[in-house]
């Protein structure tokens, strides 16, 4: 069985999946920029960088498959690079498979980001590589960092009339180790997954509120413009691929007890 490489696969997404695939049996190699600690027996620590191309053929060599998890928030010209230097190497050493997350919608909110995140899909549907593209909905954990955040300030700022169909990372991971075990297929490359509620973002910060037992000011704010116009539409929903399970207060329920607990949010191969 050839090698399946993880990029971003010391973030929440990327662990998920790299635990995964060495549950179900699969030895993963993690791509990541710093040298590596002491890691289990069970992935290969790969050092390279996807800005840079340094080290990604070392890291692809002997690689059938690469789940890309490895993403570039603040910079959108980034995205495309490294989706290029991964292409680029994949083509050279014989990867015969990139499955990428995406986000659902990204094509109709002009965010920066996406747009970065349409341009790389673009590169590497024209790639001539076999894919596989999985968009998701936003993170439980993503929404969660954001309104930890916000509640750090005096007065909570809370946009008005904005969707939102959360879903557990791992569940995501699931279905990317899923992709990635069975191959490539034509008749599927491009898929959508969901979280299992549509809910308002005032819903949402509501939960959260309770669940941290706080009561924070709170100023209800109407944005104007395409991006936020774009989420007020419901444009970051999936409708019919509703695939995930956890909600957001049984995700807020485990997230507040583990911090209680003072337990990492960071997984291990052990």
């Amino acid at each position: 069985m050839s090698s399946i490489l993880v990029t971003g696969g010391t973030g929440t997404l990327g662990g998920h999946v790299a635990r995964r695939l060495a549950d179900r049996g699969s030895e993963p190699r993690i791509l990541s920029r710093r040298a590596a600690p002491a890691w289990p027996e069970r992935a290969t620590w790969c050092t390279g960088d996807l800005n840079t191309g340094d080290g990604l053929d070392l890291a692809l060599d002997g690689v059938g498959t690469v789940v890309h998890c490895a993403h570039c928030p603040g910079s959108p010209s980034a995205e495309v690079t490294s989706m290029a230097n991964l292409i680029s190497a994949a083509a050279r050493t014989g990867v015969r498979h990139i499955v990428q997350v995406s986000i659902v919608g990204m094509d109709h909110i002009p965010l920066p980001y996406y747009r970065g995140k349409v341009a790389a899909e673009e590169l590497l549907a024209e790639s001539g590589l076999e894919r596989t593209v999985l968009r998701a909905t936003q993170f439980h954990e993503l929404l969660a960092r954001m309104l930890d955040r916000l509640t750090r300030l005096p007065v909570v700022p809370l946009p008005t009339g904005f969707w939102a169909q959360p879903i557990a990372a791992d569940e995501v991971a699931e279905r990317l180790v899923d992709i990635a075990l069975e191959g490539p297929s034509s008749s599927e490359r491009d898929q959508e997954i969901g979280g299992p509620q549509v809910r308002t973002l005032e819903s949402l910060a509501d939960a959260y509120f309770i669940a941290r037992e706080i009561d924070p000011v709170v100023v209800r704010v109407p944005l104007p413009g395409q991006i936020a116009s774009g989420f007020r539409s419901g444009a970051n929903l999936t409708s019919e691929h509703r695939e995930g399970n956890r909600t957001w207060e049984e995700f807020l329920e485990d997230e507040f007890r583990r911090r209680e607990a003072d337990m990492p949010r960071e997984w291990s191969l052990a």
